[in-house]
């Protein structure tokens, strides 16, 4: 009996020992809240997030959303790349030695001056030189066997029995850089298996690009037939005359008439290098089962490849060991210089050892852990965060204090993109009119809008005066933009004491007269005027913006109607042309004139066309100007046709020209070389990480809690006792009955 009572104290003991870990437990609670073990803390390691689920594409071929830029502009190298520090952006080479100027021929094939008319050239040619010794990041599609054929291309699906993700395979290898490997990447995009967004566009500028496509669709049809639609096609043997590899570091590309944008493609991710043997490796049976293919197991050049892959878990980059292609800059202005920018200049990139994501499926939790220094930055990609700290800080004193305690640092930048209100071209009212006299008296009535319309209240109260009033389409960063007092819109304000100030009331009313409306109502029938807000989405989250814009027109005596609708429907309305007037916003896919101003290009129109001209809006004035601009490298003469045309939209005003947003970046004070862009793609390699201040940081942000934990264990004493000394008596009493 005895074995049996001290067992019976010993498992109330071992309760209490347990019930004890876990007090002892919740004094850590700050502590175990890590999405990582402590210990790496000190290591060379970024540690950031990501919500919702794992990036869908990072095949270069397919990925284009912001979620899934954080990896592949790390993994990949394209041709070019910008500059991290200049504006307006400037290109620099990346997988290229150099940025290559485009020879131009006429229709007879014959060689053109550089500064020929656009619409003389029938052909530009762009020579691309490719950068010498770029290597590969280690994978298994260049492991060799001993007698140097290669060990993993040609597989069996029992070959790849166990085997879950790239890690798994024992041997890895590498090669160099060619030219051919951007040439098969080009023709990837055209084959129907590979979802590549960019190809129809692509198809009306690359030379013989569409009937290759149109080739490949054929024989993917045929192959299908056949049964063989799993069998690897191998693109190395169907080309096209657009795209050829001159020799191994020459590229060669060839563009249907004059397009200097084109260059700025090249900076995407679309045109980075994709080598035969990794389609060969993925194509392989039983790879596709295992979510073996580019999308999930990128390979290529750039600064760090995909280590880890768990998805919607965990993704973790790791150094390239080849990577030799980036230096930090040198360059860039005196804010850069005071902000220390320039502090690792000329020093090879990248910094990081190593980058880990982390599924956080709450943004809550992840401010919470960034702001006990768990996470480096809260999500790389986005531009809001910074933004979102800035708003809460001018809100609450403790959270500024807080923040500033931390050292949080809080950099914002003006982006390439514009948010506007646009009036339909077609409707009557607000439209470009069908006489003369109809057209003058609708662009009063657009001119006294945009007088009334504070832009600068709205900025202060639904941006917290995180975004900058927008004078005109083109953004801050771009050539054509035109700082201060020059750029302002002289319809819009006058310059008083040095300084834009809106036109008065007066001046809004005397045009909405002169439109036709004296307080705002109709000459004729005496009846109001009344417009029509077509508004994307449900109303109940806007409706202080919709209260607003409303009483934003009625300063005029017009009075505004919001019509909400869901966006499938407000969509069909843009296409069919019934909306009146709508808000729209538009971020750059690259950081030239040409991809505001096109917006407001009459052949590119919502209606018809199905362009991104969601106004309507048609100028023959703007448009030939258009045409002239588009053919133009960056230059004077191409910044007066973007003021000329600039100038005329804002007398026309089919918008009213809204804010260009902020974006802005939230890092740790132990984060370097902190310059976020939305339009800079491949910042992590410029980032730097002192690792140690990190360590001490988290340690003395997040020390335990221990009293807590003491007041716990003595009520636990306390509950105890009684129960203890109720044994003790009891086994007193029981070794009394058992003498003899």
């Amino acid at each position: 009996m005895r074995p049996a009572r001290a067992a019976g104290i010993g498992i109330v003991l071992a309760i209490l020992a347990g019930m004890l870990w876990l007090v002892a437990a919740g004094g850590f609670r700050q502590v175990i809240n890590s999405p990582y073990p402590l210990a790496e803390s000190a290591s060379n390691t970024l540690f950031t997030a990501f919500t919702g689920r794992s990036p869908r594409y990072l095949d270069p071929a397919s990925s284009y959303s912001s979620d899934e830029t954080p990896y592949t502009y790390s993994i990949y190298q394209p041709l070019y790349a910008y500059h991290y520090l200049k504006r307006p952006y400037e290109l620099i080479p990346y997988g290229a030695a150099e940025i290559a100027e485009p020879s131009y021929y006429d229709a007879e094939g014959r060689p053109l001056p550089p500064d020929a008319p656009g619409e003389q050239v029938a052909q530009s040619v762009y020579d691309i030189p490719i950068r010498r010794g770029v290597r590969y990041a280690p994978h298994p599609a260049f492991a060799r066997n001993a007698d140097g054929g290669y060990r993993y291309l040609d597989l069996t699906p029992e070959d790849l029995r166990g085997v879950r993700g790239i890690p798994d395979f024992a041997e890895t290898g590498t090669r160099e850089l060619t030219a051919h490997d951007y040439v098969y990447q080009i023709r990837r995009m055209a084959d129907p298996r590979v979802v590549a967004p960019i190809y129809t566009q692509m198809s009306d500028v690359i030379v013989g690009y569409r009937e290759y496509g149109e080739r490949l669709r054929a024989l993917d049809a045929e192959r299908r037939a056949d049964g063989k639609s799993h069998e690897w096609l191998d693109l190395r043997q169907e080309g096209f005359d657009g795209v050829e590899a001159l020799d191994d570091h020459t590229l060669r590309i060839r563009l249907i008439g004059s397009y200097p944008q084109f260059k700025y493609w090249l900076a995407m991710t679309f045109f980075s290098p994709v080598p035969w043997e990794a389609d060969r490796f993925y194509s392989q049976p039983g790879m596709a089962e295992r979510n073996l293919a580019l999308n999930e197991w990128p390979v290529g050049t750039g600064p760090y490849y995909l280590a880890e892959n768990r998805v919607n878990w965990k993704l973790v980059l790791e150094r390239n060991p080849y990577f030799n292609s980036l230096a930090y800059p040198c360059e860039g202005s005196e804010q850069d210089a005071r902000r220390g920018l320039l502090a690792d200049c000329g020093k090879p990139l990248p910094f990081i050892d190593r980058a880990v994501f982390n599924i956080e499926k709450e943004a809550v939790p992840l401010q919470g852990k960034f702001l006990q220094g768990y996470y480096d930055v809260p999500q790389i990609e986005r531009g809001e965060y910074g933004v979102a700290f800035r708003v809460a800080a001018e809100d609450s004193p403790d959270k500024a204090a807080l923040y500033a305690e931390r050292g949080l640092q809080l950099p914002t930048a003006v982006e390439a993109g514009i948010w506007y209100i646009g009036f339909n071209w077609l409707d009557p009212v607000v439209g470009g009119g069908d006489t003369p006299e109809q057209a003058e008296r609708n662009r009063k009535l657009r001119q006294a809008i945009s007088i009334v319309v504070d832009w600068e209240q709205y900025v202060a109260l639904f941006e917290a005066n995180q975004a900058q009033v927008a004078y005109g389409p083109v953004p801050p960063g771009i050539l054509g933009y035109r700082e201060g007092l020059a750029g302002i819109n002289p319809v819009v304000y006058d310059v008083v004491d040095g300084r834009a100030e809106r036109k008065p009331l007066d001046e809004a009313r005397r045009l909405l007269a002169e439109a036709g409306y004296p307080d705002g109502r109709q000459l004729q029938t005496g009846q109001p005027l009344v417009l029509h807000f077509d508004a994307m989405g449900g109303a109940s989250g806007a409706r202080p913006q919709y209260d607003w814009l409303q009483r934003q027109f009625a300063k005029l005596g017009v009075q505004l109607e919001i019509r909400s609708t869901d966006y499938n429907r407000f969509q069909d309305k843009m296409r069919n042309g019934v909306a009146q007037i709508f808000m729209w916003g538009w971020l750059a896919d690259y950081p030239d004139a040409e991809n505001f101003l096109f917006l407001l290009y009459g052949p590119n129109a919502k209606v018809g066309a199905e362009g991104e001209n969601a106004s309507n809006y048609r100028s023959d004035e703007f448009d030939a100007l258009f045409d002239r601009m588009k053919y133009l490298q960056d230059g004077p003469e191409k910044e007066r046709l973007i003021w000329r045309m600039t100038d005329i939209v804002q007398r026309d005003a089919p918008w009213l020209f809204g804010y260009f947003p902020a974006s802005g970046g939230a890092y740790q004070q132990w984060v370097g070389n902190a310059n976020p862009s939305q339009m800079i793609r491949n910042t992590l390699p410029y980032l730097r990480l002192d690792s140690a201040v990190r360590a001490e940081r988290i340690a003395a942000w997040n020390s335990p809690v221990w009293w807590p934990a003491g007041l716990l264990l003595l009520l636990l004493a306390l509950l105890a006792w009684p129960a203890w000394r109720m044994l003790r008596r009891r086994e007193r009493a029981t070794a009394l009955e058992d003498r003899p």
